[in-house]
C-alpha cells in the first residue's frame, strides 16, 4: 500500500522548532503562547505547528518546506476563494500569507487521521457516516461549474490531457527508476483500455482522505485541509482512498451518496479507482524526482521496484 512508506519518509526529514513558526507569526502581529504550540508532520510541502491565542483560539501555521512549493501558494488561495462559498464543509481561511508562513484559525472538528511515528486512527476509516459525508462534500466539489475555476486561474486538465500526463509520468519513472515488470504492463494495459477512463473532467480536492478532512461529532465532515494539488482534473482522485483503505462497502456507500447529491459516475468508476491506487508509486516517483532527495528517492524506489 503506497501510502505508509510516504508517510514514513516524512520522518526522516529535520524537524523545525515550533518557536521559529511562532516568532514568524509574532513578526506579522499574530501571537501565540509558547506553551500550546504542537508541530504536526502530516505534509510533504508543507510542516504544520497548531498554536493558540491567550484567549484559547487555535491557529495553524504551515510553513514551506521548500522553495518549489512557494508558486503553489498564489494558486491554493485562489482555489480557497472559489471553493469557500460553495461547500457546507469549512476551509482554511489565510490571515497570513508570505512565502514564509500561512496562519489560518483553525476550522472546527477534529481529524480522522493523524501521523507520529506511524499512522493514528481517530475514526473507523469504514464508518458509514462518514461515507456518505464524503459522497455530498464530493458531489459539491465537482458540482462546480468548469468555467468558474477557470475564471479564478485554477488549473484545468481535460481528460484527454489526464490521461497523457500518466502516459508521461509512467514512462518518465520508468526510464529513472528500476519498475517491477508486473506493475509497468498494469498500468501500461489500463492507460491502453478506453473502459476505465471518464469523459469529463470536475474540479477536485486530489488528496482528500481522513488526514486533511476535520469530523464533527456525529463523524461528518466538517472541514477540509490542504487544498495544494487541487484543480480540475479526474473526479476519481477524490474517490481513490475510500476505494483503496476505507473497503467496498464505504466505497459504494460514498458512491451513492455523490450520485444522490446529484453526482455523476461512469461504469467503471471502481475499477479505475482501483489502477489508479496501484499507480499511486508513479505519483511519489515523480515527487521523489521533483524534490531530488535521497531519502524520497529511496523510498520510491523500493514501492516501485515492489508488486505487493
Amino acid at each position: 500500500m503506497a501510502l505508509w512508506p510516504r508517510m514514513r519518509s516524512w520522518q526522516r526529514e529535520p524537524m523545525p522548532s515550533p518557536m521559529d513558526a511562532l516568532a514568524r507569526a509574532a513578526a506579522h502581529g499574530l501571537r501565540l503562547e509558547a506553551g500550546s504550540a504542537t508541530l504536526v508532520e502530516t505534509g510533504l510541502d508543507f510542516r504544520v505547528v497548531l498554536a493558540a491565542q491567550e484567549d484559547g483560539t487555535p491557529w495553524v501555521l504551515r510553513i514551506p518546506r521548500r522553495a518549489d512549493v512557494l508558486p503553489t501558494i498564489e494558486r491554493e488561495a485562489a482555489i480557497l476563494d472559489l471553493v469557500r462559498p460553495r461547500l457546507r464543509a469549512a476551509v482554511p481561511d489565510w490571515r497570513i500569507r508570505t512565502d514564509e508562513l500561512l496562519a489560518y484559525p483553525a476550522l472546527p472538528g477534529t481529524p480522522g487521521l493523524t501521523v507520529s511515528d506511524e499512522p493514528e486512527w481517530h475514526m473507523d476509516p469504514s464508518s458509514p457516516r462518514y461515507a456518505a459525508s464524503l459522497g455530498e462534500l464530493l458531489a459539491q466539489l465537482h458540482g462546480i461549474p468548469v468555467e468558474d475555476a477557470r475564471s479564478a486561474d485554477v488549473e484545468i486538465r481535460e481528460p484527454a490531457a489526464v490521461r497523457e500526463r500518466w502516459r508521461a509520468d509512467v514512462a518518465r519513472v520508468a526510464t529513472e527508476f528500476e519498475v517491477a515488470a508486473a506493475l509497468l504492463r498494469r498500468w501500461e494495459a489500463w492507460l491502453a483500455d478506453d473502459t476505465f477512463w471518464p469523459d469529463r473532467s470536475v474540479m477536485t480536492h486530489g488528496e482528500i482522505y481522513p488526514g486533511h478532512t476535520l469530523l464533527d461529532e456525529d463523524g461528518s465532515i466538517s472541514g477540509v485541509l490542504d487544498w495544494t494539488t487541487a484543480r480540475v482534473d479526474d473526479p476519481a482522485r477524490d474517490f481513490l482512498f475510500q476505494r483503496g483503505v476505507a473497503g467496498e462497502e464505504a466505497f459504494a456507500a460514498t458512491v451513492d451518496a455523490y450520485v444522490r447529491a446529484g453526482g455523476s459516475v461512469w461504469p467503471r468508476l471502481a475499477d479505475h479507482c482501483a489502477e489508479m491506487w496501484a499507480a499511486a508509486p508513479v505519483g511519489y516517483g515523480i515527487y521523489a524526482l521533483t524534490t531530488g532527495e535521497p531519502e524520497h528517492r529511496e523510498a520510491a524506489a523500493a514501492q516501485l521496484a515492489s508488486v505487493g
